[in-house]
């Protein structure tokens, strides 16, 4: 027994599929980034043209509407002048002589037309199909004198008409009586205007389009040329260059994509000098082993004592043991860096279960090296979200570091826990505690053992100086801290022993009505 818990002992991939072209997601096409900026500075462009054209169509009516207009209300004014009254209210006369008729109704493209209307519509002279104009609203009087116009049709034919009212009654004091004077002609020569301006107009267009399409395409070209011989300076790259892409020397727009591609270099190189570093450190380290089996293989053969080649044997077999150990661990290493980071393998597990399934695995070599292996769990499952193969290599490693550091008849206790939550309603973060009655670990050491290979000076027990490299990756992964401190439990002076403590993130709490989902040993 060692705490307040019972001891236990116990006795004893899917492949990846192959893409497919066939498989492509039709939202990864890929889009050409001039055909993008064409297409949206063309879309526009001919939209608004076929709008500009019916727009300078009105403004070409409107335009050619205004000289004939002031022209027809010429018109009207001279022949309102000619209305007359003569012989009190018997009879109206116009006074227009037939040649002044001929003048006024002289037109060589459009026919014009004019009529004479007494009082209470009494037709005088000119033409009788005239259309009269509309009657004035109720309460509103028709200024004599004023000029209006209006459009109208006479047999079929669109005509333009002004039109006049003249008074006839000089006296004040009386009710006037209104004579109508009306002026029309059709529309020929202000549509033929009106062709002529919209002709000026669209005929330069239909000879500037083409140009500005030219110079557009021009433009596009010479502007994403710096994304060009940004690429041939990518291809002419060797390979093995992974040196930052100077910014100064791309637009201002894509300086921001230049700078991601830098990051991404910049970890890229990282990560392959750490792999260079890896290899060339576990080649070093794998040359001690394999040269001792390769020596104490040569020393049997030439042995003829049986003693000795038992003992060359017996040192064959445990640099045999070493270099098994140093390359499971720089497998194990492997493993741990190239685990999804994201979080995608991890599930809920029960930390206590692992911890307990991973000392059970340790208890035959804790008999071996004479050493008391425990475990110490809360009754509660304490659940974490993680990777159970990850996590159960990572106890692995802190408790065979433990049992190599620990002397014969010290203890080795590996203990679940669970910090008191800020907040009554949620859960506390999970803690992994393993101690040990070694030597320790000094203060100054603690930030250095992590590193691959790091051995403290003057240790004696065997060891490659991978495992707390493999502890701090796994941990990393599963967003634990480490801290090591030493052991508040040790009495011996000389042995302080080492507290190794691993804080995980609090799990969510569960959503009200959800149900929690199982967790794995």
């Amino acid at each position: 027994m060692n705490g307040p818990t019972d001891r236990s002992a116990a006795d004893a991939g899917p492949s990846d599929a192959a893409w497919s072209p066939a498989l492509e997601d039709e939202g990864d096409i890929q889009h050409s980034l001039f055909g993008e900026i064409l297409d949206w500075m063309l879309a526009p462009l001919l939209i608004l043209w076929p709008m500009s054209i019916a727009i300078t169509y009105l403004v070409a009516k409107s335009i050619a509407n205004q000289p004939f207009d002031h022209a027809l209300e010429d018109s009207v004014t001279v022949l309102a002048q000619q209305v007359r009254e003569v012989n009190g209210v018997t009879r109206l006369t116009a006074g227009l002589p037939g040649p002044a008729r001929d003048i006024l109704r002289a037109d060589d493209i459009d026919s014009v037309y004019f009529q004479i209307l007494g009082p209470q519509g009494r037709y005088i002279d000119g033409d009788r199909d005239l259309p009269h104009p509309d009657p004035a609203p109720d309460g509103e009087t028709t200024t004599p004198g004023t000029v209006h116009f209006r459009n109208a049709i006479l047999h079929g034919t669109p005509i333009r008409v002004a039109y006049a009212y003249v008074n006839l009654e000089e006296n004040r004091n009386r009710a006037p009586r209104l004579a109508l004077v009306q002026m029309a002609e059709t529309l020929e020569k202000r549509a033929k205007l009106a062709n002529e301006i919209i002709k000026g107009v669209i005929l330069p267009q239909f000879i500037i389009l083409p140009v500005v399409l030219a110079l557009v395409w021009f433009a596009l070209s010479r502007g994403l040329l710096p994304l060009a011989e940004l690429q041939e300076r990518i291809r002419a790259r060797p390979i093995d260059d992974l040196s930052p892409i100077a910014p100064n020397q791309v637009p201002e727009e894509i300086t921001p994509l230049v700078r991601s591609l830098n990051d991404m270099l910049a970890r890229l190189s990282q990560s392959i000098e750490m792999q260079k570093r890896f290899i060339a450190d576990a080649a070093h380290q794998m040359k001690t082993p394999l040269a001792g089996m390769r020596m104490q293989s040569e020393l049997a053969l030439r042995q003829t004592d049986q003693q000795e080649i038992h003992r060359s044997l017996e040192q064959l077999a445990k640099s045999s043991e070493a270099a098994t150990r140093l390359v499971n661990q720089l497998l194990a290493l492997a493993r741990a860096e190239n685990q999804p980071q994201a979080g995608t393998a991890f599930e809920p597990l029960d930390l206590a279960e692992v911890a307990c399934n991973a000392v059970r695995d340790w208890v035959p070599a804790s008999f071996n090296y004479r050493i008391d292996l425990g475990v110490e769990v809360p009754d509660a499952p304490v659940l974490i979200d993680g990777n159970a193969v990850m996590l159960r290599e990572l106890l692995s490693n802190l408790i065979d570091n433990a049992l190599r550091y620990t002397p014969q008849g010290g203890s080795v206790t590996v203990r679940v826990s669970a910090n008191e939550a800020p907040v009554p309603e949620e859960a506390g973060a999970p803690v992994l505690e393993i101690e040990d009655t070694g030597p320790g670990i000094p203060p100054a050491e603690r930030l250095h053992v992590f590193e691959r290979f790091y051995r403290i000076l003057g240790s004696s027990a065997e060891g490659s100086g991978l495992g707390l490299a493999i502890v701090r990756e796994i941990a990393q992964q599963h967003g634990a801290e480490v801290d090591i401190f030493s052991n508040p439990r040790a009495t011996h002076p000389k042995y302080p022993g080492s507290l190794f403590r691993l804080t995980f993130p609090a799990r969510p709490p569960a959503t009200p009505g959800a149900e929690e989902p199982p967790y794995h040993g």
